[in-house]
């Protein structure tokens, strides 16, 4: 009977470190799923704000060039 208990226990344990190491690897993939957002997120963001910066450099040449001109 203790062989019978001790065979069980094994199997128990084997089967609650399967169940957890999976469990595991659900949150490891949900966390590197979020963090992949937030990267996109972070990088359409620096796109944005490099886009602005140039049509800004643009814009702000474009003034200072009409401004020259209406100077002569």
């Amino acid at each position: 009977m203790t062989i019978f208990l001790k065979a069980l226990g094994g199997l128990g344990a084997i089967t609650a470190l399967i169940l957890l190491i999976v469990a595991l690897l659900k949150e490891i993939i949900t966390l590197v799923g979020f963090v992949l957002v937030l990267l996109k997120f972070l990088i359409v963001a620096i796109f944005i704000a490099v886009v602005v910066m140039i049509l800004l450099a643009i814009f702000r040449d474009r003034r200072r060039r009409k401004r020259e001109a209406e100077d002569f």
